[in-house]
């Protein structure tokens, strides 16, 4: 008897993959043991409202076909739920930085091999406020890249237009306070960004957080302190190799809750997506979804 998978896939992510590989998909889903159905996302938040009802329909397996914004939309249509789908990923976005992160190569046919396999793992998702995200959450000027950077550039470009952007910001880049509590601690700090990861793949980077691990029931918070750009070049060349967490310009700890104040609304960043301002408040769901891992 099949089992019921739903694919939820954005057509203009990613150059457009998915919506060329639908058939391709589906045939693969059907040698895997499911029945098949697919939604194409139309605007913002069609996916999460796509992954609630098919929760709430008794779907067996949720695949979902994008890139990281997709896979954000879908955790928060999926993690509030009691009865939750296992979820796949096909990683046909710009970076891809949780597929990365969980094994799932960049192929599709590789990653539509996996299902197949049916190996899974439960994962830990990280809520802020009323939000959830499923890699990273972060706040300060060069979290504001993912969503500063047109869509039209995204997919012309990839993961280099995040760069091209980046250069652009350096001169204006601006320190603002932070205060951090969690672990019965606080930190009171002129910060240029602060960043909170569920993972080790994080914007491109998979040495971002060394340590961080998908279902270890922590997060990994790095906080870089005010510098100037001499120190911020010191901290990325490190951070390329890993060893950014022991440099002084660098707050590195970990934690299930923290909360996180500012003098002035801060934006925060979820997945790549705007998700909200300060005050806010983290905190970590321990292996709350299982999903279909690579190596």
């Amino acid at each position: 008897m099949y089992k019921k998978a739903r694919l939820i896939y954005n057509p203009t992510s990613g150059r457009e993959l998915a919506k060329k590989n639908l058939a391709d998909i589906l045939i693969a889903l059907e040698k895997a043991g499911y029945e098949a159905s697919t939604y194409a996302t139309k605007g913002k938040g069609d996916a999460t409202r796509e992954a609630k009802r098919a929760s709430k329909k008794g779907f067996d397996l949720i695949v979902a076909a994008g890139g990281d914004g997709t896979i954000y939309e879908i955790i928060n249509g999926l993690a509030q739920e009691k009865q939750r789908p296992k979820l796949a990923i096909l990683p046909l976005g710009t970076t891809n930085d949780f597929a990365r992160a969980i094994g799932v190569p960049k192929n599709l046919n590789k990653a539509l091999e996996l299902i197949g396999k049916d190996k899974t793992k439960k994962v830990d998702v990280g809520k802020m406020n009323h939000r959830y995200f499923i890699n990273i959450a972060g706040g300060g000027a060069l979290t504001e890249l993912t969503y500063e950077t047109p869509i039209a550039l995204k997919t012309a470009l990839g993961q280099l237009a995040y760069y091209i952007k980046g250069i652009e910001k350096l001169p204006s880049l601006r320190p603002y306070t932070l205060t951090i509590e969690a672990n019965e601690k606080k930190w009171d700090e002129e910060a240029l960004v602060f960043l909170v990861a569920n993972s080790n793949s994080v914007g491109g980077f998979e040495k971002l957080a060394p340590g961080a691990r998908i279902d270890d029931g922590l997060f990994d918070v790095f906080i870089l302190k005010k510098c100037n750009i001499a120190d911020l070049a010191r901290v990325m060349t490190l951070l390329m190799r890993g060893e950014h967490i022991n440099d002084p310009k660098v707050v590195h700890f970990q934690t299930d809750h923290l909360r996180v104040t500012t003098p002035d609304e801060v934006l925060i960043n979820l997945d790549g997506e705007l998700g909200g301002t300060t005050p806010c408040e983290f905190q970590l769901l321990k292996k709350h979804i299982e999903i279909i891992v690579g190596k």
